[in-house]
């Protein structure tokens, strides 16, 4: 479970990015953070690894506070999917997926049948794609990488920073219905950044509506449908007034 409690987090300039921000996202589900750009939803994925120190508040994770934790080792615990993989490019597909295995010292042979276990998951035969560099796959083939990389080491916080955004409809379609899938299978505790409404519906069991850096309303698709708490979340999902 993660709880966000009372984070606050103001920039040098005074420019506050996150404002008071309470949540909490049990184990195994999907939450997804909604809102217009700059409402805080990436800074709040960063302040959840400590990419980004809060200004206040406290975040705890199964129950330990982030700030007792080594950045390193609580970074390593969680995968992190980002727009257009995030692949390192003089790597191959192979080195990129086994990357965090290998920072944590697994041996060689149990990296190699993890590589190849998590290339199949996604869909990649890894005979076929293992050996490739990143510039010689497709978007979705980069991004199924990117898939697999985050999941290599079994983390059970998944962060996901608009992972479709940059595939064409098409496979932003397959890689979305995959998701639900995998998800469905792996129960991590998932945390989307979307500026998609249909897909923050479509994959998230709670969706989080932020505004300049403060949550509006938190609930289910059904009970955000169904009362939305204002003009603005009603306006900003679509939903008829």
């Amino acid at each position: 479970m993660i709880e966000l409690r009372g984070v606050r987090k103001q920039y040098p300039g005074g420019h506050v990015a996150v404002g008071d921000l309470t949540l909490t996202i049990p184990a195994a589900t999907t939450v997804a953070l909604v809102g217009p750009s700059g409402c805080g939803k990436t800074t709040t994925l960063k302040l959840i690894n400590r990419l980004v120190a809060p200004t206040a508040g406290q975040i705890v994770i199964d129950g330990q506070d982030t700030a007792r934790m080594e950045p390193i080792a609580l970074r390593r615990g969680m995968g992190y999917v980002v727009q257009e993989a995030g692949l390192f490019p003089h790597m191959t597909v192979a080195d990129n997926v086994a990357l965090v295995p290998q920072l944590l010292g697994w041996p060689e042979a149990r990296r190699q049948a993890r590589v190849a276990e998590m290339l199949a998951f996604v869909g990649l035969d890894p005979r076929t794609h293992a050996s490739r560099y990143p510039l010689e796959l497709s978007g979705g083939q980069r991004q199924r990488v990117g898939f697999a990389r985050a999941l290599a080491a079994d983390p059970p916080i998944l962060l996901m920073d608009e992972p479709f955004g940059a595939l064409d409809p098409l496979s932003r379609r397959r890689l979305q219905r995959e998701f639900g899938a995998w998800k469905a299978r792996l129960l991590k505790t998932v945390v989307l950044v979307t500026h998609d409404v249909d897909e923050a519906f479509a994959l998230a069991d709670r969706i989080a509506v932020l505004s300049d850096g403060r949550l509006l309303q938190v609930g289910s698709a059904a009970e955000i449908r169904a009362a939305p708490a204002s003009d603005f979340v009603a306006s900003f999902l679509g939903l008829a007034p």
